[in-house]
């Protein structure tokens, strides 16, 4: 029998805390804000708006997924991003709509896409806490 504690996969989960599902609808508002400006500047100063919103998009995930230190941070500011972002696509029975059929607002939806799934998971998941071994010695 070994004496080490159980594995962090092996230990039951518990609801997260309230300060920290208070940071994730934070986060999620956060995103639905950096999405609606995106979708506003992206148009106005092309190409400059265009790397403007997708840089804040990709420094909000990223610095999302280091504040929590998971990925749920960072899936939480992508997941308002993107719901923003896809309902302002629609267009309104009056004919209005907010992005023109063009090459610069398909790369601000699919690249952000792609941006937030990449700044997402470049964090590493929790790390037991401990000296590290091998395994098989």
């Amino acid at each position: 029998m070994s004496d080490r504690s159980p594995s962090v996969l092996a230990q039951p989960l518990r609801p997260p805390s309230a300060g920290r599902v208070v940071a994730c609808l934070g986060l999620f508002l956060l995103g639905a804000v950096v999405g609606a400006a995106g979708a506003l500047v992206q148009p106005a100063w092309f190409p400059g708006g265009l790397l403007l919103a997708l840089a804040a998009e990709a420094g909000l995930v990223l610095g999302a997924t280091r504040a929590l230190r998971s990925r749920a941070g960072g899936a939480w500011a992508a997941g308002g991003w993107m719901l923003v972002v896809v309902l302002l696509t629609t267009s309104r029975p009056e004919g209005d709509f907010l992005f023109a059929a063009g090459g610069g607002s398909y790369f601000f939806l699919l690249g952000g896409i792609a941006m937030a799934v990449i700044c997402a998971t470049l964090v590493s998941g929790r790390q037991p806490d401990g000296p590290p071994v091998r395994l098989g010695k």
